[in-house]
């Protein structure tokens, strides 16, 4: 029989297509939102026009620096030594990507690009992203883990009955049996990649720290930039209650495939805030000015300069 060599890229074309219908699903449910809370929303404007200005250099300082962490870890997951500020500048462009894509297409793209054309293959390239992620992760329920007890009960669970929990559970079992029996192999070269990826990369000590100490300075910075804003608007909250509330609402909003938790992040941020007391108004100021600096402000440069990068095959 002929392999029908056509049934990756029509998968992949339908995948795309899903998550787009989702993604616009995901946007215009965020738009409702916004339309049914303008007032606090207009109100939280108005209030981030007045906010202290130092506070704000601050956030903004805080928002350049998660780059430039992110090009840390990005050097530290890969063995060869990557030029500086080509790196720097990819992270840069590839957070405006990942602005306009969803689900991180974008930035996965951008800089399974750059590695490649720093002379990584395809596969090692995108092993030395995973590791990336995967230290990403590890670093935030570490940080939520540690600051947790700091702030008892910030983070309440939901209730749920038991025979509930006991059916999620199970079909969850079920799927990923049934997933793992159809895809592990195909994923055992993958995982067996980023797991000798992983070992060699913590045989050198200037790797892995890079790695490990980019990943917490960004997910440490971007909690920063939150943290000043609300600081300039007057959020009555600690820096420890606002850096813990950031961490579990990215974590949620990173479930759903939006372009750069464009809509999920702004409304987990937002209920967050709000039910840890914040007034609507304060709520929605924090989360715009903490917006405004992480993605509308860079968008515009950093597409620019993508276009620039790809121009000169750095991309």
């Amino acid at each position: 029989m002929v392999p029908n060599v056509n049934a990756t890229p029509v998968l992949g074309r339908r995948g795309l297509y899903w998550q787009s219908g989702v993604c616009l699903v995901l946007l215009l449910g965020a738009g409702w939102l916004v339309r049914r809370h303008w007032p606090a929303v207009a109100h939280g404007a108005v209030r981030l026009a007045v906010a202290d200005q130092g506070w704000l250099l601050v956030a903004a300082a805080a928002a350049v620096g998660t780059w430039a962490s992110s090009a840390l870890a990005q050097q530290g997951a890969v063995a060869r030594r990557l030029p500086g500020g080509r790196l720097v500048a990819a992270q840069f462009a590839a957070s405006a990507a990942n602005h306009v894509l969803p689900a991180g297409l974008g930035a996965g793209a951008v800089n399974l690009r750059f590695l490649m054309r720093c002379g990584l293959p395809a596969g090692r390239g995108a092993s030395a992203l995973a590791v990336k992620a995967a230290a990403g992760a590890v670093v935030r329920l570490a940080l939520v883990a540690v600051l947790a007890p700091a702030c008892p009960g910030l983070l309440r669970l939901p209730h749920v009955s038991v025979a509930a929990l006991l059916a999620v559970s199970a079909a969850v079992v079920v799927v990923l049996v049934l997933l793992g029996a159809r895809m592990w192999p195909r994923c055992r070269g993958a995982v067996a990649a980023v797991t000798a990826d992983i070992r060699a990369l913590h045989g050198r000590p200037v790797r892995a720290a890079a790695l490990w100490g980019g990943s917490l300075a960004f997910a440490g910075l971007h909690a920063l930039v939150l943290i000043a804003v609300s600081r300039a608007v007057g959020l009555p909250l600690s820096p420890a209650r606002v850096a813990l509330l950031y961490l579990a609402a990215s974590g949620a909003a990173a479930l759903l495939p939006t372009p750069g938790g464009l809509g999920s992040l702004d409304a987990a941020l937002a209920l967050a805030l709000t039910a840890s007391g914040t007034p609507a108004a304060a709520a929605a100021s924090a989360v715009l000015g903490y917006r405004l600096l992480t993605v509308w402000l860079p968008l515009l440069p950093g597409l620019l300069v993508l276009g620039l990068l790809i121009r000169r095959r750095a991309l």
